[in-house]
């Protein structure tokens, strides 16, 4: 169907998910309780697109699509990917490196491990981004707090791998409303070197992508600090009510892309932080923070990635490509 109409359907599917207050039991289900599914749009065509439904059991689309005709039902592209988590738990790029480029480990001290996206400006200082659980400690941590390379999963201690300071962070919302970003970004301490442009293939370009110019079946790559080079395709943008499991709570994002791999998993544990980029130009696209064991047509799992332009718009941030 046209985008504007997968987009309208959305809507109507997400304002009967928001009316059901009360949990929600499918039939048969021995009365277990509904979870909600996420939503989204997954490009089939220029301008085209189906109706993504993302669900943690195959039984809980039951109440949603109750009463739509068959010929909508054609139209939704419904997967099970079971539970989604934070990439966050524990080669060359889990050791420590300097100068520091994006791919490695790094990490809060009171976090295992995670990976360093990319570099960016703040306020005319040089940082380096990625998620909030893996350099605020999903919000635990108090502004100043030192940033290690390598991550603690993987040698880094005290003062002796500390690379950077944190300096902003987008907190989680506890209640009501979904967030957009898992997003952080620490200051770099002045004497420690860096080599922004040091990827597979070389720099990225300066130009961050809108989400809502990616193309059907767009091939995208990014380098983590547990799988390395991967690659991978957009399945679906615009995902909305993606739950996700974190070490402290449950949090809820809207607006995001899901990414499958092209051969087996595109992401696992301790890649949260990479900076997924198209593959045809090297535009910078999103920021990995989650993903699931299950749900890709490929056997491993779909991984979710906050769009990059929302990131650096909402923690103020410009995009340093090289």
């Amino acid at each position: 169907m046209h985008l504007d109409l997968a987009r309208e359907l959305k809507a109507h599917l997400s304002t009967r998910l928001a009316a059901s207050a009360a949990p929600v039991t499918a039939s048969d289900l021995a009365g277990r309780s509904w979870a909600r599914p996420a939503l989204g749009l997954a490009p089939v065509a220029p301008g085209q697109a189906h109706l993504a439904i993302r669900l943690s059991n195959k039984d809980d689309v039951d109440p949603l699509v109750e009463g739509l005709p068959d010929t909508v039902l054609g139209e939704l592209d419904i997967r099970v990917i079971g539970a989604v988590h934070a990439l966050s738990s524990p080669g060359q790029l889990q050791q420590r490196t300097r100068p520091l480029h994006p791919g490695l480990s790094v990490g809060h001290p009171a976090v295992s491990a995670g990976t360093l996206g990319g570099f960016v400006h703040r306020g005319g200082r040089l940082a380096l981004l990625s998620n909030s659980h893996v350099l605020a400690a999903s919000g635990a941590a108090v502004l100043g707090d030192a940033v290690l390379q390598p991550g603690t999963a993987d040698g880094g201690r005290g003062n002796t791998d500390r690379v950077a300071s944190l300096s902003a962070f987008e907190p989680f919302r506890a209640e009501g409303g979904a967030n957009l970003v898992d997003a952080a970004v620490a200051d770099l301490d002045a004497e420690v070197p860096v080599e922004p442009g040091r990827l597979p293939g070389g720099p990225l370009i300066g130009a961050v992508l809108p989400v809502d110019d990616v193309d059907p079946d767009v091939q995208v790559e990014k380098v983590g600090r547990t799988t390395g080079h991967t690659l991978g395709r957009i399945t679906a943008i615009e995902v909305d009510g993606v739950t996700v499991q974190y070490d402290d709570a449950v949090h809820v994002f809207d607006d995001q892309v899901e990414i499958e791999g092209l051969a087996g998993a595109f992401s696992a544990g301790g890649d949260s932080g990479s900076v997924v980029w198209r593959s045809g130009d090297r535009a910078p696209l999103g920021l990995l923070f989650a993903g699931s064991d299950t749900g890709g047509s490929n056997g491993g799992g779909v991984t979710f990635a906050n769009p990059l332009a929302t990131v650096l718009e909402v923690l103020g941030l410009e995009w340093l490509p090289a």
